[in-house]
């Protein structure tokens, strides 16, 4: 007798309805998959055999043939596991055939028939949903996960032996009850207070929060720009629930969830090394999957050295910059993935690193220093909204005993800086994709950057000395309007202007 049990697979960030079928054909005993299994799939016929038999089930002395449709989608992962056992399982007359109608089933079978960890169960609880199923069977570990997604029963199973008794009537288990859960960080921030000094830099980076620009720090080692960067996320707003469910989903398809953590509440920050491959930042694979710009997705992206890191590993960040997501072509086809992330990035002026430095003389030729600077493309740095020198800190600044402004005061005035970008994009119903001032497109910045007579012609003759280009200059705008913003003023003035302008690169330190 045929039987049918529903998976699914995960394409990208998305679930795809799999259809498990169990027959069986001419042959000796055993088990074949077919369905574009990966190798992880295909051993699937050693765990699902020892865990029916451990379980006291007898298992078939026939040739079955397991089919995963559709053919045309690879198959990859241990979630199918517990499915394929469950079809074994009607097959072989031991569950009733409609004991999984309307259910789809996930996990990954042990030996001994302990259901596992399966990753990528958020998409996979959504792709039931909008598929109609009523239910989701999911491993016991991974139900707070799947109860995410409203309008579906949750069923968390800690064995095959508790499911068999579930689906036969013997001893039912509960649908799992979404609970209100603490969360802890992915990542813990440094305070703001806690930075001695940098003033200004503090000032760029409350900026940056404000209206979503990329920052790039340039000073001396030990200056502080680590530190700095570190203490970002802390004045970034909260995440809307929308955004949790977004960073959520990515993180659960890359198996990074933490433990104990269903739900991602606050922002990411990725420091990947200046060693990172070209699939490692943008992601990849045999078949692709999400590398750190797309884990950084909503959150920071903080490249550290970043003239160390490869020439073709940069170049790539340049199309994520501009259109939020990222987009990988394979053989088999193509996945595109979120990639809004805000970037910081952090250098040192040469390779010695005291080039410019009042205190340490520089031991780099004018010509090693120019070489260093021009690893980094001009079309790269012109997708840098905020370009900041990190000074070295005097010594009375780091012997004071008080504390700075802290994060949480910086976060308030980020907050209201943001609530009116989100009022701006949002009234008039055709902006509603946007969310701050860095995503604005030209058709925006027309109608919300405008300039006095005043400030054209401070902008009119920064464009002539500093040689900006038109990216540039639409840049220069967007982030004059979060200044505004973040002074409370309706439209832009000269001084709002003038500091924009103060964050443009200087000429290469070392031409």
């Amino acid at each position: 007798m045929l039987a049918r049990v529903y998976s699914c697979a995960v394409i990208g960030l998305d679930g795809v309805v799999v259809e498990v079928e169990v027959d069986y054909t001419q042959g000796f005993p055993g088990m074949t998959v077919v369905g574009l299994p990966d190798a992880a799939v295909q051993e699937s016929r050693e765990r699902v055999q020892a865990a029916v038999r451990n379980v006291g089930a007898p298992y078939p002395r026939k040739r079955l043939v397991v089919n995963l449709a559709p053919a045309s989608v690879r198959k990859e992962g241990p979630a199918y596991d517990l499915p394929i056992a469950v079809g074994v399982l009607i097959y072989s007359g031991i569950l009733p055939p409609d004991c999984v109608e309307g259910t789809m089933v996930v996990g990954e079978l042990s030996l001994d028939g302990t259901v596992r960890h399966a990753r990528g169960v958020l998409p996979m609880a959504a792709t039931a949903r909008a598929a109609g199923f009523k239910r989701i069977v999911v491993p016991e570990a991974d139900a707070a996960e799947a109860a995410l997604i409203p309008d579906i029963e949750v069923i968390p199973v800690p064995s095959l032996s508790a499911l068999f008794f579930h689906l036969t009537g013997r001893k039912v288990i509960p649908p799992y009850r979404r609970t209100e859960v603490e969360s802890a960080p992915i990542f813990v921030p440094t305070d703001f207070g806690e930075v001695k000094g940098q003033e200004h830099v503090k000032r760029a980076l409350e900026v940056a929060a404000a209206g979503g620009h990329n920052v790039l720090m340039i000073g001396p080692p030990g200056a502080g720009k680590t530190l700095l960067a570190r203490a970002l996320p802390g004045i970034l707003p909260q995440m809307s629930v929308d955004e949790a469910l977004d960073v959520t989903r990515i993180y659960s398809v890359a198996d990074q969830l933490p433990p104990g953590t269903p739900l991602i509440r606050n922002r990411p920050f990725r420091a990947p090394h200046h060693t990172i491959s070209h699939a490692g930042l943008v992601g990849g694979g045999n078949w692709p999957h999400p590398g750190e710009i797309s884990l950084a997705h909503r959150g920071v992206l903080f490249l550290d050295e970043l003239p160390e890191f490869g020439t073709r590993v940069l170049e790539v960040l340049r199309q994520p910059l501009e259109d939020k997501v990222v987009t990988i072509s394979r053989a088999q086809g193509s996945l595109t993935f979120p990639a809004n992330f805000q970037l910081v990035a952090a250098m040192n002026p040469c390779p010695c690193g005291y080039y410019g430095d009042p205190a340490r003389p520089c031991t780099c030729s004018n010509t090693v220093v120019t070489k260093y600077q021009k690893r980094l493309s001009g079309p790269l740095l012109d997708r840098i909204d905020i370009h900041v020198e990190v000074p070295r800190v005097e010594y009375e600044k780091l012997s004071d005993d008080r504390l700075g402004e802290s994060s949480a005061r910086v976060r308030e005035r980020v907050e209201r800086a943001r609530q009116i970008q989100r009022q701006r994009f949002g009234a008039e119903g055709q902006s509603s994709a946007l969310t701050c001032n860095a995503e604005m497109r030209p058709a925006e910045i027309r109608r919300y950057c405008a300039l006095d007579e005043t400030g054209q012609r401070l902008m009119q003759a920064a464009m002539n000395q500093m040689q900006l280009t038109a990216r540039a200059y639409h840049r220069v705008l967007k982030l004059a309007r979060t200044i505004a913003d973040l002074a409370g003023s309706e439209s832009i003035q000269p001084a709002h202007l003038a500091e924009a302008l103060q964050y443009r690169p200087r000429l290469m330190m070392g031409s």
